[in-house]
């Protein structure tokens, strides 16, 4: 059985507004209803930062490595 039950994140904690059903350890899912903005961290992954310095040789599935 789902059960859906709204209610609100303060300072660490999850508050529900209503009692669950549930009486034993059940797995939840938590979605926060407002948007967040990420920010990028400087000195990342960038997309694409390999091109050009990579190459796949063109047999490369047909090679067999044995251990």
């Amino acid at each position: 059985m789902l059960q859906a039950i709204k209610g609100y994140y303060d300072h660490g904690k999850i508050v529900f507004e209503e009692k669950p059903v549930f009486d034993t350890k059940v797995p939840v899912l938590v979605i926060f209803l407002e948007e967040v903005t990420l920010t990028p961290k400087k000195g990342g992954i960038t997309i694409g930062g390999l091109e050009g310095k990579v190459t796949i040789p063109d047999d490369f599935n047909d090679m067999v490595y044995l251990t």
